[in-house]
């Protein structure tokens, strides 16, 4: 199976490029060497709106720190979700968000909104955030490297619920809170159609009653997946599995 590698660049078929540093020192890390071919993607496309693809490429030389490659044909695919679904999430504590950032990049979440509630016990600020943040989206490059995916999902900064609500308003498509309170729709009677879904859902312990007022307020309808309560790091996964996979049966 030939390797396959996000580069964050313009690609274009017969150019020649050296490879972004951290695409360059993961062609190392397998040992490449020149005439090995390989295959990139850059979540652009061919340039035309809407686009998905990669490109064939040929390691042209291995430097000491660099790699420069030739790029081949551009071939299309057609492994995107059919709608766009973003995740806003309250962060599972331990690595519980890097198993969801992994998942849901596989699963096709168009972007994931790392969230601060009342009841988190992770709490990130500063340059831990950013570390954080850092690291969850070379998960997700990783991720998407693997599963065939060409277009990376954004991972926000991270934001308390409070203020992320102030702005969620305004979003597009439909708003739907992750829910247990009795009176709640189930997910299936929720998401027809076809426009852009936005999922909001709790940490450890589930939001508190404030913040599901708050968020009801803010447009975001309560959706049940059913009797069993899942963990935080499996409900947003479970959405997005009924949605792409289910779509994709």
């Amino acid at each position: 199976m030939t390797a396959r590698f996000y580069a964050d660049m313009a690609l274009a078929t017969g150019s020649t490029v050296q490879l972004p540093p951290a695409t360059a020192r993961h062609v190392q890390v397998l040992r490449m060497q020149p005439g090995d071919a390989l295959l990139l993607f850059n979540g652009q496309g061919d340039g035309l709106p809407g686009s998905e693809g990669e490109f064939e490429a040929t390691v042209a030389r291995m430097g000491r720190s660099d790699v420069e490659v030739i790029v081949g044909a551009y071939i299309p695919t057609a492994r995107e979700a059919g709608r766009a679904i973003h995740l806003a999430v309250a962060m599972p504590a331990n690595e519980r968000m890097d198993w969801l950032v992994e998942k849901a990049a596989e699963l096709g979440a168009a972007s994931i909104q790392p969230l601060m509630s009342e009841r988190s016990v992770l709490r990130l600020k500063g340059e831990r955030a950013d570390k954080k943040i850092a690291h969850w989206r070379g998960v997700a490059v990783a991720a998407c490297e693997q599963c065939g995916r060409s277009r990376v999902p954004l991972i926000h900064d991270v934001a308390t619920l409070a203020d992320w609500l102030k702005g969620a308003a305004a979003a597009n498509g439909t708003r739907l809170l992750l829910s247990l309170q009795e009176g709640s729709r189930p997910l299936a009677q929720a998401v027809a159609g076809n426009g852009a879904l936005t999922f909001l859902s709790g940490p450890e312990g589930g939001l508190s009653p404030a913040e599901e007022v708050a968020a009801i307020a803010c447009g975001f309808g309560p959706v049940t997946l059913g009797p069993r309560v899942l963990r935080a790091e499996t409900a947003p996964l479970a959405c997005l599995s009924l949605l792409t996979l289910g779509a994709a049966g």
